[in-house]
């Protein structure tokens, strides 16, 4: 072979959805999604801004029919109503280049402007697995299609997103939302009222998702203890953090921790790992 179509742009993985319930997408490469018909909101749990783009994490977004929703995983989907999508995974240097020119994650764009995207994703989900060569011409012509697609995302005011940046940058040493305030040179009524308009919670419950997001990543490492991981993401000990864990998650952050190295180490699929928690509530 003189040329590995695969390396450039490759489909692994193509899902006709009806979504009824939260769906995460995992795996690597960049995740397009259309929303065909209904709403979900669309956000990444636990992830970071990516170093090289600098790429603004987002709240969960409502994505709307008729809008593509551009991202890396983990991607979480949640219904808002009876909602159907097409998605598609696609790894190889094209798919990386496309997804590190994101400003914004998830990144949502408006249909009308990539209107050849729905027809390219029905023929890949039409495409036998077999034909790798024509699967990876469909996926390269989906992103060139893509390529020129515009922000369906209303721009966030700049106090919120630089509260935003700022949240995600210092959560481990913010005091509350009176320094953060201060730090932006505004009044703390004011930002709350700014970032709860704009957000649909306030600034302090967005820094206890982010602790808490800090959190789960921190507990992957087997060797932090409880105390490094409250004092390594802005809690005042181990006990507060197991209290505010257990009201984000549901769970604590030792049955977190168990239930995620038991995931990790089976290589279970997000469905198992909810039927597997299922078993031991």
């Amino acid at each position: 072979m003189l040329f590995d179509w695969n390396a450039v742009a490759a489909p692994a993985d193509v899902r006709d959805l009806q979504l009824s319930a939260p769906l995460t997408l995992t795996g690597e490469g960049l995740w397009v999604c259309l929303v065909s018909s209904g709403r979900c909101t669309a956000s990444l749990p636990g992830a970071d801004p990516l170093p090289a783009g600098s790429a603004l994490v987002l709240p969960p977004q409502t994505v709307a029919a008729g809008h593509l929703i551009l991202s890396y995983a983990p991607l979480l989907l949640e219904p808002r109503d009876s909602c159907h999508l097409l998605c598609a995974q696609i790894t190889g240097y094209a798919g990386g280049q496309l997804l590190a020119a994101l400003k914004e994650l998830p990144f949502l764009a408006k249909g009308e402007t990539c209107p050849a995207a729905a027809e390219l994703l029905d023929r890949l989900a039409a495409e036998p697995e077999g034909h790798s060569r024509a699967r990876s011409q469909l996926a390269y012509a989906l992103l060139c299609e893509l390529s020129d697609a515009d922000s369906a995302a209303p721009a966030l005011p700049p106090l919120v997103q630089a509260a935003i940046e700022d949240i995600r940058a210092h959560y481990a040493g913010l005091y509350g939302v009176e320094e953060l305030s201060e730090r932006l040179g505004v009044s703390k009524s004011h930002l709350v009222r700014t970032f709860t308009a704009a957000i649909g919670i306030p600034p302090g419950r967005y820094l206890t998702r982010v602790r808490v997001e800090a959190a789960q990543r921190l507990l992957l490492h087997r060797e932090y203890t409880l105390d490094i991981v409250a004092s390594l993401c802005g809690f005042s000990g181990a006990n507060y953090l197991c209290r505010v864990f257990k009201k984000e998650t549901g769970q604590s952050p030792a049955q977190w921790r168990a239930l995620t190295g038991r995931t990790l180490q089976a290589g279970l699929s997000p469905e198992e790992t909810l039927r597997e928690q299922e078993m031991y509530i």
